[in-house]
C-alpha cells in the first residue's frame, strides 16, 4: 500500500475527474460517449445558426449530431461539417442535409433521404447541404419587403389620423344618425300604409268585381246589337243626304235655283225693295190708301 500515497491518490482522482469531465461534456453536447457511429462529411456554402453538437433528424427522429464544423480557407464558399450518425442508419445516394430552425430559434440538421434503389453511401462520403426554406426562412426573406412597406404604412396611418381628426367626419356621422332615424320613421309609415291597404283591399276588389260585371254587361249588349240593320239604316241616311245635296247643286228645284240662279235672287231682292218702299210711303201718307167717312164720300 506504500504505492498509494496521498500524491498518487490525488493524481488518480484528478485523472478520473478529467475522464468524467470529458465524457460529461460529450454527453451535454449530445455526442455519443462510447461509440462514434458512422461519420460523414456535409458540404455547405452557408451554415448560419448551425454549430457543433447540433442534433440531426430524419423524419422527426434524432439519428446523430454534428461533431465539428471546418472552413476550407482555400475555398471560403465551401464549409465542411463532420457528422456522426447511428451505425444502423443507411443513407441512400442523393441524400441531402438541410439546416432548419423552429420559432424558438433552435437549429437542427434535417436529412432528406434519397432513393434507396440508387444504392447506399459509403461511410465518410460527402453529402450536399443547404438551408431549409421553412417558415423562418420565408419570414426572413420578407423582411426587406416589409422594410420597403413601412414608409407607405406610415403615410397611410398619417392620412387615416388626419381623416379621423377632421370634424366633418363627426358631422357626417351625426347626419347618418338623423337619416337612420328618418328611415325608421318612413318604415313605420310604410308599415301603417300596408296595413291600411290590406284592410281596404277586400272593398277595392269588390268594386273592381262590380266594374268588371258592368263591362261584361256592356259587352253582352254590344254583342246583342244588330250591326247589319244599323249599318243599313246609316247607309240609307247617307244616300238621302247625297240626293238632297245633288238637288241643291242642280237647277231643278227651288232651292237649287235660289242658290244658283242670280236672276231669281235679283227679282226677289227688287220685290223686297219695292215692298219696303211701299211700307215707308204707307207710313208717310196713310190717307192715300185708306179713306174713312161717316157721311159718305165727298167729291174732290
Amino acid at each position: 500500500m506504500k504505492y498509494f500515497t496521498k500524491e498518487v491518490q490525488i493524481g488518480l482522482i484528478a485523472i478520473a475527474g478529467l475522464v468524467i469531465l470529458f465524457f460529461g461534456m460529450k454527453f451535454l453536447k449530445g455526442l455519443s460517449m462510447f461509440s462514434e457511429g458512422n461519420s460523414y462529411v456535409v458540404l455547405f456554402d452557408d451554415v448560419s445558426g448551425l454549430s457543433a453538437s447540433s442534433p440531426i433528424y430524419v423524419n422527426g427522429v434524432k439519428v446523430g449530431t454534428v461533431e465539428s464544423i471546418d472552413c476550407d480557407y482555400a475555398r471560403p464558399d465551401h464549409i465542411v461539417a463532420h457528422v456522426g450518425l447511428d451505425e444502423e442508419l443507411v443513407l441512400p445516394r442523393g441524400t441531402r442535409a438541410e439546416i432548419a430552425s423552429d420559432l424558438l430559434g433552435n437549429v437542427k440538421l434535417e436529412l432528406r433521404l434519397g432513393d434507396l434503389s440508387a444504392g447506399p453511401l459509403a461511410v465518410g462520403d460527402t453529402i450536399l447541404g443547404g438551408m431549409q426554406s421553412g417558415l423562418m426562412t420565408k419570414a426572413a426573406d420578407m423582411v426587406p419587403q416589409i422594410e420597403q412597406m413601412l414608409p407607405k404604412l406610415d403615410s397611410i396611418l398619417a392620412s387615416v389620423n388626419a381623416l379621423l381628426a377632421d370634424p366633418t367626419i363627426g358631422r357626417s356621422l351625426h347626419n347618418i344618425e338623423g337619416i337612420t332615424a328618418e328611415l325608421t320613421q318612413t318604415s313605420k309609415q310604410l308599415n301603417g300604409l300596408t296595413v291600411s291597404l290590406n284592410r281596404q283591399l277586400p272593398g277595392i276588389m269588390g268594386k273592381a268585381d262590380g266594374v268588371m260585371a258592368n263591362v261584361d254587361t256592356l259587352t253582352r249588349g254590344l254583342n246583342d246589337l244588330d250591326f247589319a240593320t244599323t249599318l243599313a239604316k246609316v247607309d240609307q241616311t247617307m244616300r238621302n243626304v247625297e240626293q238632297m245635296t245633288s238637288k241643291l247643286n242642280s237647277n231643278d228645284g227651288t232651292l237649287g235655283l235660289l242658290m244658283r240662279d242670280p236672276g231669281l235672287y235679283n227679282h226677289l231682292n227688287a220685290t223686297m225693295m219695292h215692298a219696303d218702299s211701299l211700307m215707308i210711303d204707307l207710313k208717310s201718307h196713310p190717307k192715300r190708301y185708306v179713306h174713312f167717312s161717316i157721311f159718305g164720300k165727298k167729291d174732290k
